[in-house]
């Protein structure tokens, strides 16, 4: 692995581990209203985004790299509704897949064939990534910021799961 790509999917790794955390703090925010159910989506995605960042760790190993931890950016704490919450999620979730997008284009400048194929499975999972956030959105928008529509939306996010990332593949 050569060192710029090690310092990219480094990179990555770290981007990955934000995510968890911005969604653990969007979590935070919607327990504090009582919202468990979409709380419980976002401890999901927390998951998700740790299991994706495992997967760079260990994709730099297999390849003979070394990872490199860095500094993780404090995520936005308070929203002004449940809306902006997930808003937020599919701006955050569109970064990201820039960012994919990026280290694809940089695995094909420099002809690391095996980033190339092991970023596939990655550029899958944010057009999934997107659509549930974009999907979340529309249906918070026809269920309303309050009453009966949320909390039916609230109780169903509470049947969410994590399924681990192997499985997946």
């Amino acid at each position: 692995m050569n060192k710029k790509i090690e310092q990219a999917v480094n990179n990555q790794i770290n981007a990955e581990i934000y995510s968890a955390y911005l969604y653990l703090a969007m979590a935070a925010y919607l327990e504090d209203l009582s919202l468990t159910g979409f709380s419980n989506w976002m401890k999901v995605q927390y998951q998700e985004e740790m299991a994706h960042a495992m997967k760079f760790y260990d994709f730099v190993y297999e390849r003979g790299g070394k990872v490199k931890m860095q500094a993780i950016d404090e995520p936005q704490n308070d929203y002004k509704s449940v809306l902006e919450v997930f808003e937020k999620t599919l701006e955050h979730e569109k970064q990201v897949t820039a960012s994919i997008n990026s280290l694809y284009e940089l695995a094909v400048k420099e002809k690391d064939y095996a980033l190339e194929s092991f970023l596939k499975w990655f550029i899958d999972e944010q057009v999934e990534e997107e659509a549930s956030a974009q999907e979340l959105i529309d249906k918070l928008k026809l269920a309303g910021q309050e009453g009966p529509g949320l909390f039916m939306l609230d109780k169903d996010l509470n049947a969410r799961q994590f399924v681990s990332s192997q499985a997946e593949e």
